[in-house]
């Protein structure tokens, strides 16, 4: 049906054309050559070149129509696919760029517009629009990060005020704080502010890993996946997925530090060698596992708790015991009551890199 449709109007299209390159020829007969076919013919004569060549084009037309027709419901299926993949951010800015563009022709072909010749003015009205349209649409597209950055600095300018210190800086996540899970909490407790970024390239090594033939490594990038979308659908807060790249750039850590660096962002993560990394090159991190360190309850010396033996300590008579966060407690004497809740004293606390170890003593000895 839509087929029939298409070729339909098509054929009425095509029985317009004729007439217009009818005029068209005359236009140009009369301005360049002085010559003026219709005064040479009859009034019957003009209106039966004007029908005949409507009749021509519109056969031409019709049997051109199917193939007409077919291209443009498969460019616009391809347009379709197309623009489902592009991330909202490019159509939305592209949309604007565009709009621009196309303003600022109108505006410059009404200074064409006053040129005589019409054979130069509308050809030359059409090439300013179509070129400032495609140029607003591009650079909107390019610049669609800096665009953004900009309304964020906007509103934070009028909630703080311009040249505030506190200005919020994008936080740039990498693939092992995404798997990781906890960001979802963290960023649920609005702790931290200002717009999430999820580089392409990230997002790209996620469904590398999501589908990997390593079942363990297929459901880390598969969590990882639902942890992005829980942040998305969940959280009211501005994530950013934008597509720009580093070719120069192999590892994908180093292309995360190079748009922190671009972005005067920080970088969110867990690993260990980024964090170092990132210190070389001077770039702000935040490590999730140093908050979760220094989130930790703080125990003295001397406290008193209650805590179950769970296993031998590397020491003779050691016992160990883990608080709800995780935190591990050696117990000296303990061993003697493995599998028993016991109460202690906080001996001393020593901090690691790796985390809070506690030592403790048996508050009641038993001799």
């Amino acid at each position: 049906m839509i087929v029939v449709f298409g070729r339909a109007v098509v054929t009425i299209c095509g029985t317009v054309v004729g007439p217009l390159i009818v005029a068209l020829v005359y236009d140009i007969l009369q301005r360049f050559f002085g010559i003026t076919p219709s005064e040479a013919l009859t009034p019957a004569g003009s209106i039966a070149i004007y029908i005949l060549s409507g009749i021509l084009t519109g056969i031409i037309f019709y049997f051109l129509s199917k193939r007409i027709v077919n291209f443009l419901v498969q460019a616009t299926e391809s347009s379709e696919r197309h623009l489902s993949q592009l991330p909202l951010s490019v159509i939305v800015y592209g949309a604007m760029g565009l709009i621009v563009g196309l303003v600022i022709a109108f505006l410059i072909s009404m200074l064409i517009n006053m040129i005589p010749a019409k054979l130069i003015s509308m050809p030359l009205s059409l090439a300013v629009y179509a070129i400032l349209g495609y140029l607003g649409a591009a650079i909107a597209i390019k610049r669609r990060d800096e665009l953004s950055s900009l309304r964020g600095r906007r509103w934070r300018d009028r909630d703080r005020g311009e040249g505030s210190p506190n200005r919020m800086c994008p936080k740039i996540l990498d693939t092992s704080v995404i798997i990781d899970g906890r960001i979802y909490d963290i960023f649920k407790t609005g702790f931290v502010e200002g717009p999430v970024v999820v580089p392409g390239f990230v997002l790209q090594e996620l469904r590398h890993i999501a589908d990997s033939a390593d079942p363990l490594r297929r459901n880390r990038g598969r969590r990882g996946l639902d942890v992005l979308n829980r942040i998305q659908k969940e959280l009211i807060i501005d994530v950013e997925v934008p597509e720009e790249d580093y070719e120069d750039l192999a590892e994908v850590d180093m292309k995360l530090l190079r748009m922190a660096q671009k972005r005067r962002g920080k970088v969110i993560t867990n690993d260990y060698n980024l964090n170092k990394v990132a210190e070389v090159q001077g770039v702000e991190v935040l490590n999730i596992n140093e908050l979760a360190n220094a989130m930790k309850p703080v125990a003295l010396p001397g406290e008193e708790m209650t805590v179950e033996i769970v296993k031998e300590g590397k020491e003779p008579g050691q016992g160990v015991a883990y608080l709800n966060d995780g935190t591990m407690i050696v117990v000296d004497g303990g061993r003697r009551h493995m599998g028993e809740r016991v109460d202690v004293l906080v001996t001393s606390v020593l901090q690691t890199a790796a985390g809070r170890m506690i030592f403790a003593k048996l508050k009641n000895l038993d001799f």
